[in-house]
């Protein structure tokens, strides 16, 4: 137990030797993260965000072996190589004569609509949003929206989300009260983060209580 409670508020030097030790590897454990939460439809729960915020902060901290010059284009990629294996995912998984059945007529013609009126929008701005940035590569492949306007938004929406969370991460981690303070700080923001799906969950435990209630 003395452990873990050293462990939590001595997140720098418990990471950061990690970090330093696995040296290359830490790069192919990244990446590889970002590429399976926005690549594989079964991993939208992996950090992605917070990941690339929490990365970045930990690059500014001395001692870190973790540079930026790898990290912002090595995320870049990965960010999209997943975006559009999830595409071509989502082209493959129409032609299943099931799935085709199930989506033909009105579905897919307002999923079709959709995209053609607000596919590029949708693309990079629900490059923002959890779970969401998993889920509107397949469906625009499923739609079949053109394969050159969905790298457009694809392109565009992961330069701004990695750029803009990596400059944010390396920045508050430069800031001498953020690296004096910097476990409880990063405790903080996981707290936050999870606090929404906390939220949404109660909810609707409250709803199926009170349905079962009136049943």
């Amino acid at each position: 137990m003395a452990k873990f409670l050293y462990a939590l508020t001595h997140i720098p030097q418990v990471v950061l030797p990690l970090f330093n030790s696995l040296g290359s590897w830490t790069y192919v454990i990244l990446f590889s993260l970002i590429f399976m939460e926005t690549g594989l439809v079964v991993f939208p729960w992996l950090p992605g965000q917070s990941l690339i915020f929490v990365t970045s902060s930990f690059a500014a901290l001395h001692g870190a072996e973790v540079k930026m010059s790898i990290l912002v284009p090595g995320f870049f990629i990965a960010a999209v190589l997943g975006d559009t294996l999830n595409y071509l995912i989502g082209t493959r998984l129409i032609k299943w004569p099931w799935l085709k059945r199930r989506l033909a007529g009105p579905t897919m013609a307002k999923a079709q609509l959709f995209f053609s009126r607000y596919g590029l929008r949708a693309i990079i701005f629900g490059r923002f949003v959890p779970l969401i940035r998993t889920f509107v590569p397949l469906i625009s492949g499923i739609a079949k929206y053109r394969f050159g306007r969905f790298m457009l938004g694809n392109v565009l929406g992961v330069a701004i989300w990695v750029v803009s969370d990596a400059l944010a991460g390396y920045y508050l981690g430069s800031i001498p009260f953020v690296q004096a303070h910097f476990s409880t700080l990063l405790l903080g923001l996981v707290i936050c983060g999870s606090l929404p799906a906390v939220f949404f969950n109660l909810i609707k435990r409250i709803r199926r209580h009170i349905i079962e209630r009136n049943l």
